[in-house]
């Protein structure tokens, strides 16, 4: 159960401040508007940042079901706490994404544009081609979880001593929001960099549940390409891990 409560608040403060800095800049009349791609990306990263700070002492602040999964495939997470997870990590999401749109609701009102409305909630393709699109969001997300399952904690050892703790306290938060930093300048260009599927799927949800005005539709024929490639994205990153750790006896 804590475990649960934790991915929840930490997805949902994820989904917070990256969504909501999306809406700072693409929504009509906010004091960020048109900020650019730098501030999105910088803010994304540092909504990892938050949400790994809250959750990493709980549960390991997976935050994303393709992590979750592919930590899971790679030996080192329970088979049997994926679902809970998953789970939580759609209702964080969700919950997320809905306190973005009470924050920003005059702005919302107030902006013509529904595809900037939607892509306040979820990403989309600037060139859609579906195939490429996908093969976008598993280079990214292979990216993030191959490099996640080579971060290591830092040690020490001390003569005579049998067990000394290291840590970095709320800087170990730090790693992965660069990470996800560098992803999104490098290569957030075509589809806007989703690499989570609860990030995308649950905030699209709510898109098509809020009352908005001028909304367009929720974009579900793409909808597929931000679950399905992240997780194949995830699965390749730890099937490499496998195989170079367990198989080949390299990068251990």
């Amino acid at each position: 159960m804590v475990q649960f409560t934790a991915e929840i608040i930490g997805t949902m403060m994820l989904v917070l401040l990256g969504n909501g800095v999306v809406a700072n800049v693409v929504l009509k009349d906010t004091k960020g508007h048109a900020a650019g791609w730098d501030v999105i990306t910088l803010g994304w990263g540092l909504a990892v940042f938050v949400g790994v700070i809250i959750t990493a002492k709980y549960s390991g602040a997976h935050l994303n079901p393709a992590v979750t999964l592919g930590l899971a495939m790679a030996g080192t997470f329970s088979w049997g706490q994926v679902p809970l997870y998953i789970s939580a990590q759609m209702i964080g999401a969700m919950l997320g994404s809905s306190l973005v749109w009470l924050m920003y609701k005059d702005h919302f009102d107030a902006t013509e544009d529904g595809d900037s409305k939607l892509a306040v909630f979820c990403t989309g393709p600037e060139i859609r081609r579906y195939s490429r699109n996908f093969i976008s969001e598993l280079i990214g997300t292979f990216v993030l979880v191959f490099t996640i399952l080579y971060t290591v904690a830092p040690s020490l050892s001390l003569d005579g001593a049998k067990e000394v703790k290291v840590g970095l306290g709320a800087l170990g938060a730090l790693p992965v929001a660069l990470l996800v930093v560098a992803i999104g300048m490098s290569l957030g260009g075509t589809t806007g960099y989703a690499i989570n599927p609860a990030r995308d799927l649950g905030p699209r949800i709510m898109h098509a549940l809020l009352p908005m005005k001028n909304k367009r539709n929720s974009d579900w024929k793409y909808s597929w390409i931000p679950v399905l490639g992240p997780i194949a994205g995830g699965t390749l990153a730890a099937l490499l891990f496998l195989l170079l750790n367990n198989y080949l006896g390299i990068m251990k």
